[in-house]
């Protein structure tokens, strides 16, 4: 029997948890708290569980601080459930940073029809985030100075790298930006985050990476050298070419294999204008997206790839991937740097 505990301040929303955790076969709440230090008296009684499901804003400990005490200590897969998620806040990113397999957007208001409007959504997450490889990453400290980058030597990309991502995407892409060499091949990314999120999170990354520019994408963005554009949260992301002139094009249209924005969008957008000059990459997060949009890729004449379940937080993604024939190499998380560095721009 899969356990579970939840630590939030709020009632209702241990209750709407505990009634939801009720209908997962094979799965039990052992303990809730409302905070992390009364969490911890309740170790003492039933022991530590499988599965985190964890607030941020508490009284006694917050969130993040629980999160870095539990990292040094035990990897233990950590779902974040926070209205914080919605203003796309510093600590949400952090919670994610620091271990967090994945964030649940709390709604400050109609707690029950939340959890009744999503609560296949928020069973999927469970499930996924309790099959979770947790790995201890040592934490990426933002630089206090902030290299100044020179953007006016970025030049249009005559490739372009395509990167797909999901559970467990932030800590894999600070890897790969982290090791980027200058004026590497312009990267588009597409990683599931909710609306209002991926701003702070390409700053971030833009604050850690050394060499590359990284920003949230916005409509026709030129694919450029040394540059990396991220989807926004909330919306789809194509390329398109103009002139042989890579840009990217916001699109707002339902759901594409339960995603918004869709690596399988991203990848079949890139299939149809770029063909050989194209790079993709699938890397840790579950279900099925992006799968198939990777295959046809690679049926385009572009070098596909997909992360290793060696280093993979959640090998969903890329097994359906490797499984449908849509992956030519499976790579770990170090090496996805090091492919994209020997692409000659």
């Amino acid at each position: 029997m899969i356990k579970v505990m939840v630590i939030d301040d709020s009632m209702a929303v241990r209750r709407g948890f505990s009634k939801l955790i009720g209908k997962i076969s094979g799965v039990e709440l052992i303990a809730e708290a409302s905070n992390p230090v009364d969490a911890f008296e309740e170790f003492k009684r039933v022991g530590l569980p499988d599965l985190f499901i964890l607030d941020i804003e508490m009284p006694k400990m917050d969130g993040i601080t629980f999160l870095k005490k539990l990292s040094e200590q035990k990897p233990i897969p950590v779902i974040i459930c926070s209205t914080l998620v919605a203003d796309g806040s510093d600590a949400a990113i952090d919670a994610l940073r620091y271990g967090a397999v994945d964030i649940i957007e709390k709604p400050k208001t109609n707690l029950e029809g939340f959890f009744s409007e999503y609560q296949d959504e928020l069973i999927e997450k469970i499930n996924a985030a309790i099959h979770a490889h947790v790995r201890i990453i040592k934490h990426i400290e933002i630089p206090k100075v902030i290299a100044t980058k020179d953007l006016t030597s970025l030049v249009v990309s005559k490739k372009i790298v395509a990167i797909g991502s999901s559970t467990g995407g932030v800590q894999a892409l600070e890897k790969v930006v982290m090791g980027l060499k200058k004026n590497h091949v312009g990267v588009v990314i597409t990683q599931h985050m909710p609306q209002g999120f991926t701003t702070s999170f390409a700053r971030r990354l833009n604050q850690i990476a050394p060499f590359s520019y990284i920003k949230e994408a916005q409509d026709d963005d030129i694919v450029k050298d040394g540059q990396v554009l991220i989807a926004p949260g909330g919306i789809h992301m194509e390329v398109y070419s103009i002139g042989g002139v890579y840009k990217v094009k916001l699109r707002d249209f339902p759901k594409v294999n339960s995603h918004k924005p869709s690596v399988t969008v991203l990848f079949k957008s890139i299939a149809k204008v770029a063909a050989k000059n194209a790079y993709g990459y699938i890397l840790t997060g579950m279900g099925s997206d992006g799968a198939q949009g990777l295959k046809m890729m690679r049926d385009a004449g572009a070098r596909t790839f997909g992360e290793s379940q060696k280093t993979a937080i959640v090998y969903g993604m890329p097994r359906v991937a490797q499984e449908l024939g849509a992956v030519e190499e499976e790579l770990c998380i170090d090496e996805v740097a090091l492919n994209i560095n020997t692409i000659g721009v």
